[in-house]
């Protein structure tokens, strides 16, 4: 399986789900950037060590870092190694003197840890393929306005968009850097391909 190496692009408040972040990880060498909504604690987790802020007490995060420094256990890799009903997974890849282990973990979890331990973070292209969203530098035109059935939009709103608007939305939510809806539209498009 080839790894994609990923690097945090940045985090944004979640405008529809109440103390929830999404944490946008893109491709080292690429344009595709990967969406994941997390909770208020892991965000909080994560910009502190990104803004290099020392807490007086030791978070969750630093204290597993402090433990696992303390009997020579290392982080090697953090890898994004499922997608499964829009929920991301990882693991944590692990090594002592000897052996390797490999312990599943929270993805915004294994985030926090891996700038911690300043490991790589990788994920597959399986799931870049299933969950990634793709940056265009060029800006798309206007989508064409359609009816829409009313029934339809109380249900879902973008099940009346046909599969071209929807790459046209994405794209437009992707330049505007509105990742949670960005996530949304490629749910819907990932949901219309199972069909």
């Amino acid at each position: 399986m080839d790894k994609i190496k990923l690097e945090i692009i940045g985090m944004s408040y979640s405008q529809s789900q109440s103390g929830a972040y999404a944490l946008i990880l893109g491709e080292t060498n690429g344009k595709r950037r990967l969406p994941i909504i997390i909770g208020g604690f892991e965000a909080q987790a994560i910009a502190i060590e990104l803004e290099k802020m020392k807490p007086s007490r030791p978070l969750t995060h630093d204290l597993f870092k402090r433990f696992a420094d303390t009997f020579q256990i290392n982080l090697q890799e953090v890898i994004i190694n499922k997608f499964i009903e829009g929920v991301f997974h990882a693991e944590l890849v692990c090594l002592d003197e000897k052996t390797e282990y490999r312990i599943d973990a929270r993805t915004s979890d294994a985030v926090a840890l891996a700038l911690r331990f300043k490991c790589p973070i990788y994920t597959n292209e399986k799931i870049m393929s299933a969950a990634g969203i793709i940056v265009d530098e060029k800006k798309p035109g206007k989508p064409k306005e359609k009816p829409v059935k009313e029934e339809k939009v109380l249900e879902n709103p973008l099940a009346a968009h046909s599969n071209t608007e929807l790459k046209e939305m994405l794209q437009k939510a992707v330049q505007k850097e509105e990742y949670e809806e960005a996530s949304k539209i490629r749910d819907e498009m990932n949901k219309r391909k199972k069909k």
